[in-house]
C-alpha cells in the first residue's frame, strides 16, 4: 500500500511539473504581449494557497492534474455570446484586446515551453549520465518456422546482430530501439554467425497492441542467476546467487528462454535441475508458485548487463538533448499515424490515470537503485511526455491551443474579427471532443488496472 502512494505522489509530482512549465510558457508570452493575467494557478478546483503581487493571483489547487493561466477578458467571449454581440469586447490589456498574431505567440508558448522543457530534461540525462540493464546482442529467435520477420530474414537463435541502417548495435536495448521505431519499414541488418559476417533486410511487423515493431526474437540471455527472491521457490530449492542453470528434467539449458519454455510448459510439475556452483555440479527440485495472474513464478532473477553512458559536457549534452527531443517529435508524429492502422487504443493509449501511475512507477524504480537513476529516469520520462504534450496540443483541434492559433490565424488573415457565435460553437465541438477523449482513455485506464 505504501508502494502505491509514494508511486501516487511521484506521478502527481511529474505532471505537476509538466503543467507548471505549460502555463508557465502562457504566462510569461501573455506578460510579454501586454495582457494582464488575473490568475496562475498550478491544479484545479479548490485553492490550497494563493498569494497576489500586482494584478496576478497565484495559486496553488487541490486536482494537480491540471492548471490554468486565467488572462484578463477570458470571459468577453462568453459575455459576448450571452448578449449576442456581434463582436467580443476588446478591453486595454485584455486577451482579446491585442492584435490576433500576439494571440498567436500566447497560444503557442505553451507547447513551445514543454519542448524546451524536454530538451532541457534530455541535455540533463546525458550531463549526469545514465545506466541500465539490458543483454547482450545476441538472439534467440521467436519461432524457428519462418513465421517470424527475423527467421523469414534468414536470422537464426545464436546470431549477433551488429548494425541496423548502419548504427551500431551493442547491446539488447539498441536492438530493441531500432526496430520499435520503424514497423513496417525495411531495415538493413548486418550480424554475425560462427565469427563469419552477413547481411539481409528486415522488415519489423506492427505490433498492434503497443504500435512499435516487433522482428520475432528474444535477447540470449546466459542461464546465470543474479538474484533469488527470499522464500521464493527457487530459494526453498537452495538456488543462490552466481549459479548456473546446466539442465532441466535431463535437457541442457542453453538460454533462459529454453528454461523459461520448459516452465511454461509444465507450469504444475517439479523440475529437476542440475547447477554449477564454483565449478561444482549439484542437483536440486524446483517446485514453481503461481503469480497472481497465475503464471509460474520460480522467484529468479538472471543476470544482466549494466551499460553506462559517457557523460557529457554542456555542448555534448544539449546536442544530444536536441537531437533525442527532436527523434521522439518524429516518432510521436508516426505513432499518431500508426492509430488508424488497427492499433489496440486500450494498450497503446493512456489517459491521466495511466500517465501518473507510469510517472511515478519509473521514479520509484529508478530510485530504488540510486538517486542518480532515479533523477535520469523521470527527467527521460518526463522529456517524452512533454514532446507529447507539445504536438498533441498543437493539434489543430477545438479547445486546445492549436485549435486556437487557427482561429486567431483566419482572423488576421481576412482582417477582422469571427462573429462570437462561430468561436463559441466551434470551442463547443472541440470541449465535447476532449471530454469523449477523457472519458475513453479514463475507461482505457479502469481496464488495464483491473487486467493488472
Amino acid at each position: 500500500m505504501i508502494s502505491v502512494i509514494v508511486k501516487i505522489v511521484f506521478g502527481l509530482a511529474g505532471l505537476g511539473v509538466m503543467v507548471f512549465v505549460h502555463e508557465l510558457g502562457h504566462f510569461i508570452a501573455a506578460k510579454l504581449m501586454g495582457i494582464e493575467v488575473e490568475a496562475f494557478s498550478i491544479g484545479w478546483g479548490k485553492k490550497i494557497f494563493s498569494f497576489r503581487r500586482k494584478e496576478t493571483e497565484y495559486c496553488l489547487s487541490v486536482l494537480p492534474l491540471g492548471g490554468y493561466c486565467k488572462m484578463k477578458g477570458d470571459e468577453a467571449m462568453k459575455e459576448a455570446w450571452e448578449n449576442k454581440a456581434q463582436k467580443i469586447m476588446a478591453e486595454k490589456g485584455s486577451f482579446y484586446g491585442v492584435s490576433p498574431w500576439r494571440r498567436i505567440v500566447v497560444a503557442a508558448a505553451g507547447p513551445c515551453m514543454n519542448f524546451l522543457f524536454a530538451i532541457l530534461a534530455f541535455s540533463l540525462v546525458w550531463f549526469i549520465g545514465f545506466s541500465y540493464n539490458t543483454f547482450s546482442n545476441r538472439i534467440v529467435l521467436e519461432t524457428e518456422a519462418g513465421r517470424s520477420p527475423a527467421a523469414e530474414a534468414g536470422l537464426a537463435t545464436g546470431d549477433y546482430i551488429t548494425a541496423i541502417d548502419s548504427r551500431p548495435i551493442l547491446t539488447y536495448r539498441d536492438l530493441q530501439d531500432a526496430v520499435s521505431r520503424k514497423p513496417e519499414e525495411t531495415l538493413k541488418i548486418e550480424y554475425t554467425r560462427g565469427g563469419q559476417k552477413h547481411t539481409a533486410s528486415i522488415t519489423p511487423a506492427l505490433n498492434t497492441e503497443t504500435g512499435a515493431g516487433r522482428i520475432g526474437v528474444y535477447a540470449w540471455v546466459e542461464p546465470v542467476i543474479e538474484a533469488v527472491r527470499k522464500d521464493s521457490a527457487a530459494f526453498i530449492a537452495g538456488l543462490r546467487e552466481g549459479d548456473r542453470i546446466l539442465s532441466v528434467n535431463g535437457e541442457e539449458v542453453p538460454h533462459t528462454w529454453f528454461f523459461y519454455r520448459i516452465l511454461q510448459n509444465s507450469p504444475a510439475l517439479p523440475l529437476d535441475l542440475v547447477c554449477d556452483r564454483n565449478g561444482q555440479n549439484f542437483q536440486t527440485r524446483l517446485i514453481p508458485r503461481r503469480s497472481g495472474e497465475g503464471q509460474p513464478d520460480t522467484g529468479l532473477t538472471f543476470q544482466r548487463v549494466r551499460h553506462f553512458s559517457q557523460k557529457l559536457g554542456p555542448f555534448g549534452a544539449l546536442r544530444e538533448g536536441i537531437s533525442e527531443t527532436f527523434d521522439t517529435l518524429g516518432m510521436t508524429v508516426k505513432s499518431l499515424k500508426l492509430l488508424f492502422r488497427g492499433i489496440d487504443l486500450s494498450q497503446a493509449v493512456s489517459g491521466p490515470l495511466r500517465i501518473t501511475y507510469f510517472v511515478g512507477e519509473v521514479a520509484t524504480q529508478g530510485f530504488s537503485r540510486d538517486f542518480s537513476t532515479g533523477v535520469t529516469s523521470i527527467l527521460n520520462f518526463l522529456g517524452f511526455l512533454s514532446v507529447a504534450l507539445f504536438f498533441m496540443n498543437l493539434l489543430p483541434i477545438p479547445a486546445l491551443d492549436g485549435g486556437l492559433i487557427l482561429l486567431f490565424l483566419v482572423e488576421g488573415l481576412r482582417g477582422r474579427a469571427l462573429a462570437p457565435r462561430f468561436i463559441y460553437h466551434y470551442q463547443f465541438v472541440g470541449i465535447f471532443f476532449i471530454l469523449l477523449l477523457v472519458i475513453l482513455s479514463t475507461m482505457s485506464d479502469v481496464f488495464y488496472f483491473f487486467g493488472k
